[in-house]
């Protein structure tokens, strides 16, 4: 059950972190007004919200589970940000990120094994 819970938690923090890109995205940033506008944005709030629920569930998590066994699962957080990458913002697949992901998805393996 914590290896499925860390996993929803990269989930999120990708999730978030896919909003706030959403909310930056394209938007000029010369003064602090800028910044603070993009920050203020409705996908950054969302964003926000995504991941303060997300630290939530890491603090639960952090408390049932070994830090040395459930942060190495945290990394499924790359697999996922390959596939929002290219899919919603059209980023390159690359061999290199593709085995890359693959050498991720082993050690994930490797440490969940008991």
């Amino acid at each position: 059950m914590l290896v499925l819970l860390t996993i929803i938690n990269s989930m999120l923090m990708v999730t978030g972190q896919t909003l706030w890109k959403l909310g930056a995205s394209g938007k000029e940033i010369h003064s602090l007004g800028q910044l603070l506008r993009i920050f203020l944005s409705p996908y950054v709030i969302s964003g926000l919200a995504v991941y303060a629920f997300a630290s939530v569930l890491w603090i639960y998590i952090l408390n049932k589970g070994e830090l040395s066994y459930v942060y190495p699962i945290q990394s499924t957080a790359f697999i996922f940000a390959l596939l929002i990458g290219t899919t919603i913002f059209k980023e390159q697949l690359t061999a290199s990120k593709v085995i890359g992901v693959l050498v991720i998805c082993l050690g994930v393996i490797i440490i969940t094994r008991k």
